[in-house]
């Protein structure tokens, strides 16, 4: 597991997200399309969709193509409770004609074509693909395309020209810390299908886990997985699943480090004496493989064979990150390997251990994978470097002829904003530097869920809707970038999501009222008001201001487990009062809306004390709670001044931005949105401020 990205680039983020982009044409004539197309035109009219709606297939017809068409017009009934046909019509008098010119590989290859055309018009559609993954991405397309309409269901004439901007659009799971069953990991390859991504990168094992069985080695999982494991089988289903929706599967073993859960069953591959357990903790550890022993190849060799006829994919992802290498350095037989090879250092020897993995895995006709760690000197240029480092370790790969992908900056368990995530692009900083034949070797990028605080209930919050936004950065045209575009496109996208049967919203109801017990709808109310206004602690701090360690053990049940890692509430609170200061507070529509939503929270701790005695999991929030209730106070007392037409005492602006500071303080691991657009108001209103500068 590669950790740590959020230490690059920081001050770029940043400024990408305070300089606004001209939305572009292609967001401006598609409210409801995420990705944004690389090329739309809008036509006259709209194209009714009612209970005849059908849909028929022309040219290269494979079983594929029927089942994607017949998830379409599940998806299409679903979204508008249509009673629609279940399966495609032979009429080329349908609806919706759908031409594909020829079979894809029979196993899914990096660059296949995956470009379509989609014509809408008031009498009929017609989609084009050169191949059965751009039919798809068509029909993704036309159902974000379909909304209700003053007369029923409908979609706007267009013409749609698309391709993706980069071929490797990926998201990896981990389900080595917390299990993840296998239906939570469908609907999320029917989310991927959603939005276009194309890779799913499966983290199988690690300190916590290895969860693949394996027949030639069954130690591996009956001992080093509590019983939390996949069997060939379920793989092999899943595979199918994935490529049904134009998806590929990139398995992930990671070694050498990473690798605890393997010497519960093998002991002798690790450099240390032991004994092993399965890690119950979170962190870098210090077991590893032994790179001196050559039974450790012996068994990586018959893997590696084995686990390459479970997964197709022509890529095998070996992982090699974040080895501290003290079981190595505490090891005699090591260290005089070491010294009798020459090998000067820790790096040296992973150089060693890599080298000799990667022709493992290419003898068995893969093409590894690897965190940034796995570039050394010598490597095989066929080698692909996934980087947790940023842009500028991605360019250097790219200059040396490696090809790459990103995935510092889409690490979705950091709980960043979405528009951060936007912010970052694969061909930015260094890379953006690159000639046009090194910038070919950046293949794109994969966002990270890493497991350490999802389990099946929150995970799909943890993923979307932010994911989306990664994917449309690896999809559509490089200025493509207006965060309030994206922002009024995810809203839709992620309600739409949720009929793929995605959770991500319908799962914090569920758990907030575990958390209240049997309460009142008036106290499930008030500590959603509380709840919206809230996000979990950013980047990897939640180990650091936990209440106790936590560990794969700790129940995932608190309010910071529950909440979304992006409050929206938050940010539209944040944009009304931007909107109020803009106009000089002279907005009195917008001022009402503040203060009503000020005022909810002013009164909204005393509705909640009753429900602190009676759950802890209530209580563990009562502090955020009154900050809570202390910022509505504040806000308000700013608009009363800005309302007398008077500014502020600068005491009482000290006192307001103390009580500010004191909320804006992480408090059960929570922070508090709404502490900065309070801020703005309070300063607002005192001298100097907004609200008076430009008053005559």
């Amino acid at each position: 597991m590669a950790h740590k990205p959020w230490l690059q680039g920081v001050g770029l983020l940043v400024l990408c997200l305070l300089t606004r982009q001209t939305m572009t044409s292609a967001q401006q004539l598609a409210p409801n399309l995420l990705p944004i197309p690389a090329k739309l035109q809008t036509g006259t009219g709209s194209l009714r969709v009612d209970a005849a709606f059908s849909v028929a297939l022309t040219g290269h017809s494979e079983p594929r193509l029927d089942r994607s068409v017949e998830r379409f017009l599940h998806q299409l009934a679903l979204q508008t409770a249509l009673p629609l046909a279940a399966k495609p019509a032979n009429t080329p008098k349908a609806t919706l004609v759908i031409h594909t010119d020829h079979a894809s590989k029979e196993v899914q290859e990096l660059g296949e074509d995956e470009s379509y055309v989609l014509e809408v018009t008031s009498t009929g559609a017609k989609l084009t693909a050169p191949t059965a993954l751009g039919t798809m991405h068509g029909l993704q397309t036309f159902l974000q395309l379909v909304d209700v309409s003053t007369d029923g269901f409908a979609a706007p004439a267009v013409t749609i020209q698309d391709q993706p901007r980069f071929p490797w659009r990926g998201m990896m799971i981990d389900s080595a810390r917390h299990f993840t069953p296998l239906e939570v990991i469908k609907r999320n390859l029917d989310g991927m299908e959603a939005v276009k991504m194309n890779v799913f990168h499966w983290h199988l094992s690690e300190n916590q886990g290895f969860r693949m069985e394996s027949k030639k080695f069954p130690k591996l999982h009956e001992m080093g997985s509590d019983g939390l494991f996949y069997t060939q089988d379920e793989v092999r289903d899943l595979i199918a699943y994935a490529r049904d929706r134009g998806i590929r599967v990139v398995p992930e073993f990671d070694m050498p480090g990473h690798a605890t859960a393997w010497f519960v069953g093998h002991p002798e591959l690790a450099s240390g004496k032991g004994p092993y357990e399965i890690e119950r903790k979170w962190g870098i550890f210090d077991p590893a493989m032994d790179p001196t022993n050559e039974r450790v190849y012996k068994l990586l060799d018959e893997l590696i064979a084995e686990m390459a006829k479970v997964f197709p994919d022509h890529f095998f992802h070996i992982g090699g990150d974040e080895v501290n290498g003290k079981e190595w350095e505490a090891n005699p037989k090591i260290q005089a390997f070491m010294k009798s090879h020459g090998i000067k250092n820790n790096e040296g020897l992973q150089a060693y251990f890599s080298e000799r993995v990667q022709k493992l895995v290419t003898k068995h006709g893969k093409t590894v994978v690897g965190w940034d760690e796995v570039l050394v000197p010598g490597v095989p240029k066929d080698i692909v470097i996934q980087s947790w480092r940023g842009q500028a370790s991605l360019a250097q790969a790219a200059k040396q002829g490696y090809r790459g992908i990103l995935s510092n900056g889409y690490y979705l368990d950091l709980g960043w904003s979405a528009a951060r995530h936007y912010a970052v692009d694969p061909m930015s900083g260094d890379a953006a530097n690159l000639t046009p034949e090194e910038k070919q070797h950046i293949l794109g990028g994969e966002s990270c869920m890493w497991a350490e605080y999802v389990n099946a209930e929150n995970i799909d919050s943890r993923i979307w809707p932010r994911n989306a936004a990664i994917a449309e950065r690896f999809w559509s045209p490089e200025d493509v970038r207006d965060p309030a575009s994206m922002y009024a496109r995810l809203d839709f996208i992620g309600a739409r999501l949720e009929w793929l049967g995605l959770t991500h919203k319908s799962y914090y109801h569920k758990m907030l009222q575990r958390i209240v017990g049997p309460a009142s709808p008036q106290e499930l109310s008030a500590l959603r008001t509380l709840t919206d206004q809230v996000e979990p602690v950013k980047d990897y701090t939640r180990e650091q201001t936990a209440p106790a360690q936590p560990t794969s053990a700790t129940p995932l049940n608190r309010v910071v487990d529950a909440v979304p890692l992006e409050s929206d509430a938050g940010r539209h609170f944040g944009e009304l009062v931007d909107q109020y200061l803009a106009s000089s507070c002279h907005d009195a529509a917008a001022e009402a809306r503040l203060r009503t939503q000020l005022t909810a929270w002013r009164d909204n701790d005393a509705k909640l004390q009753a429900l602190e005695q009676r759950s802890y999991l209530v209580k563990d929030v009562a502090a955020t709670s009154q900050d809570l209730s202390a910022l509505g106070a504040a806000g308000l007392a700013a608009l009363d001044a800005i309302a007398k037409g008077q500014t502020a005492s600068d005491a009482w602006k000290s006192q307001q931005l103390a009580v500010i500071e004191q909320a804006k303080k992480p408090k059960a691991q929570l922070l508090l949105t709404p502490a900065a657009g309070v801020q703005k108001l309070v300063e607002a209103a005192s001298p100097g401020g907004a609200c008076f500068a430009a008053k005559p």
